[in-house]
């Protein structure tokens, strides 16, 4: 087969997915790129404003607080999912019987929609007749309700059901590292006299790092960009108690669907989606800097 003739094919088999990165990708970047620029909200004459969208957005301290709240969702549900899913992945890893079934119970938060969960959960921790208030209160560990998606504790009941829903899938990725490491390492540290602490230390996590390494950073995007559970939980509130950037920035681009009392925006959102892509590349960025600084260390 002659080399162009190569190429057709390739290019054929690779044309879809051109189309579609073209179609829903850049596109879709292009255009928020553009009405970053402009006044628009959604209908009507596009006023071209220039940096006016930007210099709005300094001065918004309903982003800037949605910033904070999202590192501190984002850093709840890391500090948790992530010790949660190895220790996990550890045990069932482990002669358990009925391990299978077990690995595939922890799993099945990760493909329930997320939606549907936080349906489930609201009504749980609902404060009048909740399971989980009917069930301290029953063996009383509390005396009143606890208003579970109050100011005090929502941000609190949101990084739970994150984690609840999160750590089936890191379980899974570290299993797979844990299956990779090699039997005869532990059995050369058997010999050797090591309990089963020396051997996760000294063994278990050092081979881990590259998987570790991949997890965490997934684990740090999809934490920074979540906020569908907190839409059907809080809404962001109370008092924009837990609303993170990006339910800010659906609440500018489908103020409808949300309830909002404000009008689309889409020229402004456009500018708040540019920015908050940048804040989680730049996080990313510098983790991965980090990373890779440690790897040369250790």
């Amino acid at each position: 087969m002659s080399k162009w003739k190569r190429l057709q094919e390739n290019s054929l088999l690779l044309l879809p997915s051109v189309v579609l990165t073209l179609a829903l990708g850049i596109y879709p970047l292009l255009w928020v790129l553009r009405y970053m620029f402009y006044d628009y909200a959604g209908y009507g004459n596009e006023l071209f404003i220039g940096l006016d969208n930007f210099r709005r957005l300094m001065k918004d301290t309903q982003f800037w607080d949605s910033v904070g709240n999202t590192f501190v969702f984002a850093g709840g549900k890391l500090l948790l999912t992530i010790p949660l899913s190895l220790i996990l992945a550890v045990i069932l890893n482990g002669r358990l019987r009925g391990r299978g079934w077990l690995r595939a119970i922890y799993f099945m938060p990760t493909v329930i929609s997320t939606a549907v969960i936080s349906v489930v959960f609201y009504i749980i921790f609902n404060s009048y007749n909740g399971m989980v208030n009917q069930l301290l209160l029953k063996y009383h560990v509390i005396n009143a309700p606890i208003d579970w998606m109050g100011q005090e504790h929502a941000m609190l009941t949101v990084i739970l059901v994150a984690v609840w829903g999160a750590v089936g899938n890191y379980m899974l990725l570290f299993l797979a590292g844990l299956q990779s490491i090699p039997n005869d390492l532990y059995e050369s540290a058997s010999i050797d006299g090591a309990n089963a602490t020396q051997k996760f230390w000294s063994i278990t996590i050092p081979m881990l790092g590259p998987v570790m390494q991949m997890i965490v950073m997934l684990a740090i995007i999809a934490s920074l960009k979540g906020y569908e559970s907190i839409m059907v939980m809080t809404e962001g509130g109370p008092i924009g108690r837990t609303e993170v950037m990006y339910l800010y920035l659906y609440k500018l681009l489908f103020p409808v669907s949300t309830g909002s009392a404000v009008d689309q925006q889409i020229g402004y959102g456009s500018a708040v989606g540019f920015a908050t892509a940048v804040i989680v590349g730049i996080i990313t960025a510098l983790y991965y800097y980090l990373s890779k600084k440690m790897n040369k260390v250790f």
